[in-house]
């Protein structure tokens, strides 16, 4: 699943390298997708690469290559898998703005609690989210007082903390958190990711899991806690 921004900047890399062979500069890729910096340029390439989208050529200026296209575009491919998503389909996340209640047993009573399940997160840069589309039964004992609600994990940037790829992750809704904490941060008003929170100098660090992945660094006011990891589920096939 790719932001609106994320699908357009591979699409446009991939006409211009089968038109000239050479990928568009920075420059031409911030114009073409109506950011204002080169810094947004630079996380959604991290984004494409860290999902497998592309891949940079080492030693060489503006070399990119595109890997796979999501369904929509495989035909301008060649030997390339598809994503299973559908981008028409992506929506501003809003995770916990309107949550649902907790199964009216008491958790204490209970031995599972039902809450929302949202669509996937990055645990790698930034992504837009699907809004709830179902609910999931979740231990009591994980649940604490007030909303919860669950996420699925899209990427590999927090498998140091144990976090996995397809992971289900249980997460209590909160707008702060302490330093060292897991979050759920929004990012620029629409786009959203898991990452350990670090305060520094100012700004709001996002820490990866994985030391392959640099740590993301933002203004305050960029940055919308919107909840702390409690939780994990797992299935093992």
């Amino acid at each position: 699943m790719l932001t609106r921004k994320q699908h357009d900047l591979l699409i446009l890399i991939n006409d211009r390298l089968q038109q000239t062979g050479v990928a568009p500069s920075f420059e031409e890729m911030k114009d073409a997708v109506g950011l204002k910096s080169k810094s947004g340029i630079h996380r959604l390439i991290n984004a494409l690469e860290e999902r497998g989208f592309i891949r940079r050529l080492p030693n060489r200026a503006r070399a990119l290559e595109v890997l796979r296209l999501p369904d929509a575009d495989t035909s301008s491919a060649q030997n390339h898998t598809p994503l299973s998503s559908d981008s028409a389909d992506i929506l501003r996340p809003a995770f916990g703005s309107s949550p649902q209640p907790v199964a009216s047993t008491p958790a204490h009573a209970a031995t599972h609690v039902e809450i929302p399940l949202h669509g996937r997160i990055a645990a790698g840069t930034p992504i837009e989210a699907l809004e709830q589309v179902e609910t999931i039964d979740v231990p009591a004992s994980m649940i604490g007082s007030g909303p919860h609600y669950a996420l699925t994990v899209d990427g590999d940037s927090m498998v140091e903390a144990g976090i996995l790829d397809g992971d289900t992750i249980v997460i209590r809704q909160c707008n702060t958190a302490n330093d060292g904490t897991i979050i759920v941060a929004l990012v620029d008003g629409e786009e959203a990711t898991l990452k350990t929170l670090r305060q520094s100098d100012g700004r709001i660090l996002l820490e990866p899991a994985n030391r392959d992945y640099q740590t993301q660094i933002y203004r305050p006011e960029q940055v919308q806690i919107q909840g702390r990891l409690v939780g994990l589920l797992r299935q093992y096939h």
